[in-house]
Parts: C-alpha cells; structure tokens; sequence
C-alpha cells in the first residue's frame, strides 16, 4: 500500500491514503526510503515516527508500507554485535557510509554470509514444540547459541541438517512441513511468551558490596539507579555489567553521550570476564544510540533490548540489561508526543509515560521458558533515570520508583566528596530483602542478616548523632557514641567505598563481603566490651589492628584466610589494651 505524505514536523510525518495499514507497522518514506513506524491512525491518514533524518521530505512523497511491525532478527550473531536503536549494525553501517550514518541505508541486522557450525540435536521423526532446542551453534567461547522451534510452529521433524557449517538464512529443519532456518524476527513491542512466571528467590550477586549487601537485586528483578549528573550512574551500570552474575549482557545506550558510548566499546572487547576469563564482549549485546542519533530511534532501542534479552532468556539464560538513561527515552515520548499534538500530563509527558515504563519493567523476571523441557531463564533490568536537578519527584523517577523493588538513590553529596559508588544508604532500599535472605544464610552464613542488620544500625545511629555533633560538637558525645561514629566511618570509608578502577577492590565475593563486615563489626564489640572495663577510647582507636581492617578490600580472593590473622589480632591487641599489657604484649 503506497500513500503520500501531508505534513512534516521533524520526525514525525502525517501521510493520507493509508487507510489499511495497522498500528505500529513500518514504513519506508520517499525515495530514499527512510525507515518510519505508525504511531496513530485517523481515518486514512498515519501519523508516522521515522528513524533518521527527515530534512529534505516533502508533502506528496511516497509513503510505502511493508506490512508488518518493527521487529528484530534473532540468531547467531547478536553476542559481540553493536547495534543502533533498531537493530542496524554499526559495523556495516560505518562500511556504507562512513563515520556518519547516512539515510536510508538498508542492511541485515545478521551477517547473511557468515557460516555457523551446527550440531542437530533432534533427528527426524522426533515430535517437538514451540521452545524445543533442534540444534545448537558456538557462537562465542562462553555462549552456546540453542536454536529454538519458533512461537507457532511444532511437530514431527521432517528433515534435519547435517552438522556443518550453514548461514542463518539456510534451511536446517522442516518441522511439519515448515521450513526452519536459524534466523527468527520478532515484533519488539510484544513480549515473547513462556509457561509461567516465578517469584524471584536468587540473588543476582554483583561484587559490589553496598549492593549485595544492604540492596541486593534478585535474578529476574528490577532496578533503578536515580541520581543527578555527575553522581555515577553509568559508572554503577558498567559496574554491573562487567561484573554481574548473569549469562548474557544486554548494555542500551538510550541517548547518552557519545563519549560514554565510546568507553563502553573500548572497555568490554579489552575487559577479562571474571567468569570465563575471555573478553567481556564474548557475552555481551550492544545498543547504541546517542543524543545526537534520531531521537525517534530512541524511543524503540528499549525494546530492541529487551527482546534480544527475551530471546536469550528463552534459552534458558540469566539476562541483565542495562538501560542507560530511561529519562532519555522518556524524552523522546514526550517530544513525539507534543508533535502529535497529545494532551500533555505533567511536565509536558505524554499521560501514558508510566504504563509505557512499567511495560518495560514487566518483561523482566524469572519464568519457565516454551518447551517439552522444564527450563527456566531471567532478565534482571536495571534502568538508570537522571532526574533534572536530582529532583526525584519528577514523573520519569516517580513512575519508575512505583514499579521496581530495588531503589539505588545516587547522591551528588556523596559524588562530591569522591565516595563512589554515590549509593546513599539512608535513602536506598531494596524490596528483595526478605526474600533472599534464606539464600544469604545457607549459601553465605547464617549470621550475614544479622551483620548486615547491624551495619544498617549502626549508619542510621550515625546519622542522629551528626545532629547532635553539628548543634554542640563531638566533645559533647560519651565515649560509646564517638566509637559508634568511628566504626561508622569505618564501614562507609573501609566497606562502603569501592574503587572501581582498582585490580582488587573493583569486585568483592559474597564470602570476602562477609569477612570484611565480620572484622569492622567484631572490633566495634570488643572495643564496647573494654570501654566498660576501662579501657580509653584513643587507645582503641590507635590501635595498629585498626590499618590492617582499614586495607583489607584489598586482600586478593585467593586469600581470604588473611581475614582470620586480622580477626585475631583484634581481639589480641585489645585485650592486650585491657590487661594493661600494651599492644604488644
């Protein structure tokens, strides 16, 4: 169906003569067949949102639809792929056109000619369903690529390929009588079906300790990560990213700086994976689209993740995606949603931001997967938001904050005093809490709760008696209160505090975790213990056991037994102290 074109208002063009087309299909627009989407529908007319440049259109263009939604191809090729905001590779992109993205550049979003080793894991006569596994492809070292029967299709198996190297596009199975490449398109607006939906009880475990202790996230949770420029955001998602317990990284760029965008591609292909020692890339999906990309693209590249993620997770994989900023792509609602003339809600959002932001989130969690077998896979999403200002009572924040479970309120206080992660521990919370702690206990210890209980305690203490410190000062507090307020500083300088950038530090296991809360906390007992027997808080609190607790997130993990010396020496150095004995005694 061709229609013509009526009106433009930047990315957004009216076309009559349209009456047959459906919400949502895509477009090509004029002669240089620009991808576009229908937005809205009145009366033959289409109000449509095009992906690129739209300078130069003009009323009485063609406007021709294809007939179906926006969808992305999914098969071998995606790991390692850096992608825009619908699915073009960058790569080839780059090769057509150079450095900057010309208009109307038709490319596959998968190599047509790239050949994959496929190994057939069912043979002909076998009866298989929607989700069954038929073959599989290496596609990186570390991911092994099962190729699914597609939603509709199932049967006996016809014909299968012989193992050996074949294109995405080339026949594989006929499962009866359809034909099964590699290669499968999906619409990215539509959630890809499963059996059943899970509660969430595995912590997804991140080697960040202020997360994975006071705020832990579940496989298959959301997340958010608010704060104002400069606080570290992206610093906390590549964070999670790199060193996330999850199978597949899906990392969207969502109108963020380029130069960012540029540290994400340099750092990951460099980057050693903790898990498997090869490159970060060898498991991750990349989608860029900066600020200065269409800002139409950017309102779909969220859900161009979150249907790779989908497709992984019906692998049977635990997906984390990573949207950066999801306050971009709201911008990018409101914008098309002024062009088309909505009645605007508050600050200018369309009325509809927050269904739009929780269908994102919803397509998060842990489910068992399409299938004769009972697999189950995750997608944890974690969305940063940048609230104007920091102020967190804008929509994008608020509509956010009602539907996830775990809130990692970034601070621009703690940023400035070079305190990173800026996650503020008094705003924060988590949601997963009572969930994960039977985890915790069997698999950590059974006392974590307990210590992170206390540490929680003793941050909130510190901060009623920064009260009473400002109004009269530290020499007003008895000894048991200034040591409260030493072991807090402790915990925020010697635990909370994590280097990014250092070898070390950048990661902490849930056992070191442990350890390091169980010195910091058993000092802090002692040292009440011979307050009450005498003993001067300025001796306690120069004791050299003090510097070893202080430099102990940077014992390597090889060599946790270290924290069993420092344990000793605390108890030894201060009941030295209590003796009368001295430190060395």
């Amino acid at each position: 169906m061709t229609g013509k074109i009526v009106k433009v208002s930047g990315p957004l063009i009216v076309a009559e003569g349209l009456a047959d087309v459906e919400m949502y299909d895509v477009v090509k627009v004029s002669d240089k067949k620009l991808i576009g989407e229908v937005i809205e529908l009145r009366g033959d007319k289409a109000s449509i949102q095009v992906y690129e440049e739209t300078s130069g259109l003009k009323v009485g263009d063609d406007v021709v639809s294809t007939g179906a939604p926006l969808s992305v191809e999914l098969g071998p090729g995606l790991i390692e792929s850096i992608f825009d905001g619908i699915q073009r590779p960058l790569n080839m992109l780059m090769q057509v056109s150079g450095n900057r993205i010309g208009r109307g550049i038709e490319v596959n979003s998968l190599d047509r000619n790239r050949k994959w080793h496929f190994v057939p894991t069912v043979k002909v006569g076998d009866s298989v369903i929607a989700g069954d596994v038929i073959g599989t492809v290496q596609e990186t070292e570390v991911v092994l690529h099962k190729i699914l029967v597609p939603v509709g299709a199932g049967g006996e198996v016809d014909f299968v390929a012989e193992e050996g190297d074949y294109t995405v596009a080339e026949l594989v199975a006929i499962v009866n009588g359809k034909d099964l490449t590699m290669l499968q398109r999906w619409p990215v607006r539509k959630g890809r079906p499963y059996k059943s939906k899970m509660a969430p009880t595995l912590p997804m475990v991140t080697g960040q300790r202020v997360i994975d202790t006071l705020f832990p996230i579940a496989k298959g949770g959301v997340a958010a990560v608010p704060g104002p420029f400069g606080s570290g955001k992206t610093v906390v998602q590549h964070q999670l990213a790199k060193w996330a317990d999850a199978d597949i990284i899906v990392y969207v760029g969502c109108g963020e700086r380029g130069n960012e965008m540029t540290d994400v591609l340099r750092e990951f292909p460099e980057l050693k994976d903790p898990r498997t020692g090869e490159p970060l890339m060898k498991r991750t999906v990349l989608i860029a689209n900066t600020s200065d990309m269409p800002v139409a693209a950017r309102e779909a590249s969220i859900y161009t993740g979150i249907t790779i993620a989908e497709y992984f997770r019906d692998m049977g994989y635990t997906v984390a995606i990573m949207a950066d900023s999801t306050s971009r792509w709201a911008e990018a609602l409101r914008e098309m949603s002024g062009r088309l003339e909505e009645m605007p809600g508050e600050e200018g959002y369309p009325a509809y931001l927050a269904s739009r932001l929780a269908e994102f989130y919803e397509r998060a969690g842990i489910v068992h997967v399409l299938g004769s077998n009972d697999v189950v896979g995750a997608i944890s999403a974690i969305g940063a938001v940048s609230p104007p200002g920091g102020d967190l009572s804008e929509p994008v924040s608020q509509g956010t904050l009602r539907i996830v479970k775990v809130f990692w309120g970034l601070s621009a206080q703690l940023a400035y005093r070079r305190h990173f992660p800026a996650i503020d521990w008094l705003t924060s919370y988590s949601l997963y809490d009572n969930a994960l702690a039977d985890w915790y206990a069997q698999h950590v210890a059974e006392d974590f709760g307990a210590l992170k209980t206390e540490l929680s305690f003793v941050l909130q203490e510190e901060n009623q008696l920064n009260e009473i410190v400002r109004l009269v000062g530290m020499d007003a507090l008895g000894a048991r209160d200034r040591l409260t307020m030493e072991t807090a500083k402790s915990i925020r300088e010697d635990y909370l505090h994590q280097n990014a950038f250092h070898e070390v530090d950048t990661y902490s296991s849930l056992d070191k975790q442990y350890r390091m809360m169980k010195l910091i906390l058993t000092f802090y007992h002692e040292a009440l213990d011979a307050l009450d027997k005498g003993a001067e808080l300025n001796d306690l609190l120069n004791l050299p056991v003090r510097e070893q607790i202080g430099r102990s997130k940077y014992i390597e993990e090889e060599h946790l037994d270290r924290f069993d010396e420092i344990l000793r020496n605390i108890k030894k150095q201060i009941n030295a102290l209590v003796s009368g004995g001295g430190v060395n005694a």
